[in-house]
């Protein structure tokens, strides 16, 4: 069960994470909507290793980004305090809108326990409408695709 995992590029940044007990369901594996959440954080930290500061951007441009697509594909389940791994890598960079590839494994395993793909929209956050993507922000992560 679970998908074989090809190893990543070095340049791939990946979060750890320790299932705890309170995202864990009756079934005794993590419930589904924690994969999400753990996602957001990798994403941050992500943001945050590059570095790039989302809540300066929002505070000096009046843009922020908002999740337009968030995919999640269940390969095998997380079970209560199993060290995980969230690997983020952007995949696309569009005039207002960022793709990235998510998978989550367990540390010392060789398959992928979940995978997803998230993409972000950069929105005025008075009218919520596109916005073209900070220069500083796409020079950032243009070295890093694929």
């Amino acid at each position: 069960m679970g998908e074989t995992l090809i190893p990543l590029p070095e340049r791939v940044f990946r979060h750890p994470f320790r299932v705890r007990y309170s995202e864990v369901d009756c079934q005794g594996v993590a419930y589904n909507a924690h994969y999400l959440t753990w996602f957001d954080v990798a994403l941050w930290e992500f943001f945050r290793s590059l570095p790039w500061d989302l809540k300066a951007q929002v505070r000096d441009t009046g843009t922020d980004f908002h999740t337009v697509k968030a995919v999640v594909d269940y390969h095998a389940p997380v079970r209560f305090d199993e060290e995980i791994r969230v690997a983020v890598q952007p995949v696309r960079i569009g005039g207002s809108s960022l793709t990235f590839s998510l998978s989550l494994d367990v540390a010392g395993e060789d398959r992928r326990r979940a995978s997803g793909e998230i993409v972000w929209v950069n929105a005025c956050q008075t009218t919520h409408t596109s916005r073209p993507l900070p220069d500083g922000l796409r020079n950032r992560l243009a070295p890093l695709l694929p």
